[in-house]
């Protein structure tokens, strides 16, 4: 019994300090948005832009849905002509900085959609940082804007992307 207890109360400081840590952090996050996608389609870009008001750097290390089997932090690299994806490792967001996630450059990569997306769904989404905060939000779901580079597939297999 007395360890069930001790276990409940490091669960629960746990919690505490990761809210703390959230709340205290500098991160604020605008705009955030996910791409909505044709029938059948089952990757997506999640977009925003963070905004560190603090004055250390800051590292997103990690997103996660449960609206996708996998989240990865993308960029899009020019190779030879050629525009592709890759998965980073980070994205850095400098002190009294921003990063912008848009189409055509970093984004969160959400694959595996559970389920279709429709316009005007809200997808959840954490951003996990290199100080242990993590934001979460709620990401509208809208579709691209007409004549604008994110409504071209990024490269053939990734409509939608």
């Amino acid at each position: 019994m007395t360890k069930r207890v001790i276990a409940a109360v490091l669960i629960a400081a746990a919690s505490i300090v990761s809210s703390v840590n959230a709340a205290d952090s500098a991160i604020a996050v605008d705009d955030p948005y996910v791409r909505l996608v044709p029938p059948g389609i089952k990757t997506t870009g999640g977009f925003m832009l963070i905004r560190n008001t603090g004055k250390a750097d800051r590292q997103l290390i990690m997103a996660q849905s449960p609206a996708a089997g996998t989240v990865e932090l993308h960029t899009h690299i020019n190779e030879n002509g050629v525009m592709k994806m890759r998965a980073v490792a980070s994205i850095a967001v400098k002190a009294g900085g921003q990063a912008e996630l848009k189409p055509g450059g970093y984004h969160v990569m959400l694959i595996d959609l559970k389920d279709p997306l429709k316009e005007g769904d809200s997808v959840p989404i954490s951003l996990i940082f290199d100080d242990g905060s993590t934001v979460n939000l709620q990401a509208p779901v809208r579709k691209p804007h007409t004549g604008m580079p994110e409504s071209r597939p990024a490269h053939p297999g990734m409509a939608g992307h």
